[in-house]
């Protein structure tokens, strides 16, 4: 007979950009979601299993929720984000300190049919200057909805996080552990390389480039203790290739070198990563492409 404890999955929700997988690369201790300034960096859902302590939870991190569907990628990620909100046992709504609008007001209305207990966690609250402007804030926000409890934080403050964990497990279901303690995700090794990649694109490209990237990995194998990851950018039009690439090759070749240095770090190992960039016209909006990049149902 299995050993019963707290165990079950939380949604981490809200609109793009407000610290989602920051919270979830601090809850565990090390990154499995890519981050970055700009929105929409989180494309798909992904399980981070916290089993090192009693008891072990199932965070799944979403794609930000906006209203815009202007291609099938935003409806899939729109999809992706709102699936998940029936089938958890606890709701952490995310907001950003200072900055609710219209889309926070749009999100919260997707919760009120939900029946399992909804946290609000208002981020970035070290951005406020002091406990004055805090306190009405919490309260403000607060009021909108009838949460489970109100957790002003820093993301990437570890006693804020702490906090934030104390009251999920407040609200777990008892139930076995359902992973085992050395698995801390769901996704592959594959797809955590490809989101390495995509993340320095992120960063190191302007406005327009990172939302007509896509990354398909073409090898992933181990030779001579030594991994070897061939990676394909895939963009939508010539032009986007020409930037990627950069002046004489440079910008790949500092892509390459900053996902290099991470996946090294993530895989205890030395890394040979190769990067091509091809044109595919269209497959944001394709939903045949879609599929066979990883974005499914």
């Amino acid at each position: 007979m299995s050993e019963t404890t707290h165990c079950g999955y939380v949604a981490i929700i809200g609109q793009p950009n407000v610290g989602k997988s920051t919270l979830l690369n601090q809850i565990l201790g090390q990154k499995i979601s890519i981050t970055s300034r700009k929105p929409q960096t989180t494309r798909q859902q992904l399980l981070g299993v916290k089993t090192s302590d009693n008891p072990p939870v199932i965070y799944v991190d979403t794609p930000g929720l906006h209203k815009q569907n202007k291609n099938a990628l935003n409806r899939y990620m729109n999809r992706a984000a709102s699936g998940v909100i029936n089938t958890v046992n606890v709701i952490a709504f995310m907001g950003d300190a200072g900055h609710w609008g219209e889309d926070d007001n749009w999100v919260l209305n997707k919760l009120s049919s939900v029946t399992c207990p909804v946290i609000l966690v208002v981020n970035k609250i070290d951005k406020l200057g002091n406990n004055n402007e805090a306190l009405p804030l919490m309260e403000e926000y607060g009021s909108k909805f009838e949460f489970a409890a109100v957790i002003p934080m820093s993301a990437k403050d570890k006693e804020d996080v702490e906090q934030f964990e104390t009251e999920i497990d407040k609200l777990l279901p008892s139930g076995p552990a359902k992973f085992p303690e050395d698995q801390i995700t769901d996704k592959s090794m594959r797809f955590l390389a490809a989101e390495i990649v995509r993340e320095k694109i992120m960063r190191l490209t302007g406005a327009e480039i990172p939302y007509s990237v896509a990354l398909e990995i073409e090898e992933y194998k181990e030779k001579e203790n030594i991994i070897h990851i061939g990676v394909v950018i895939l963009v939508d039009k010539k032009t986007q290739k020409a930037i990627i690439i950069g002046k004489k090759g440079a910008l790949i070749k500092e892509i390459g070198t900053q996902a290099r240095r991470d996946l090294e770090k993530m895989l205890d190992s030395k890394v040979f990563l190769r990067l091509w960039v091809k044109v595919r016209e269209g497959w944001a909006d394709d939903e045949r492409a879609l599929s066979s990049l990883g974005y499914g149902e």
